[in-house]
């Protein structure tokens, strides 16, 4: 099962001193508005800073992406990974369409309760 690239989305109070802090970790900003969102990397290491867009941190996959946001050539699409993981009885908090095509998502919850985001740009 290809899942795509993968980043852990973090809940912050304050985006800039969250930056701040993960800078001295050696992550750089990679992309976002720096009001609200940033994604940060290092190497292949990706973390996403979120300040009040959602309640909880998120393990992200990005069906279609490799880890520099870059469209892959060959990638399993969201809702094709929607049904394998239905079909495994893994049942899932929201759900894609599987009537469309492009850029979708659906949200699986693990059972001690950490969120799983499967967030296709392409």
């Amino acid at each position: 099962m290809e899942l795509g690239a993968f980043s852990v989305s973090l809940a912050v109070k304050d985006l800039a001193a969250s930056r701040q802090f993960y800078e001295k970790f050696g992550f750089k900003a990679f992309m976002g508005d720096s009001k609200k969102w940033l994604i940060l990397k290092n190497g292949d290491h990706v973390i996403g800073l979120f300040q009040g867009m959602f309640e909880k941190n998120i393990m992200t996959f990005n069906p279609g992406w490799d880890q520099n946001a870059k469209k892959l050539a060959s990638y399993t699409d969201v809702r094709e990974l929607q049904k394998q993981l239905k079909a495994q009885g893994v049942k899932l908090v929201q759900e894609a369409d599987e009537s469309t095509t492009g850029p979708a998502s659906f949200v699986a919850v693990d059972p001690d309760g950490n969120t799983i985001l499967f967030d296709q740009h392409v």
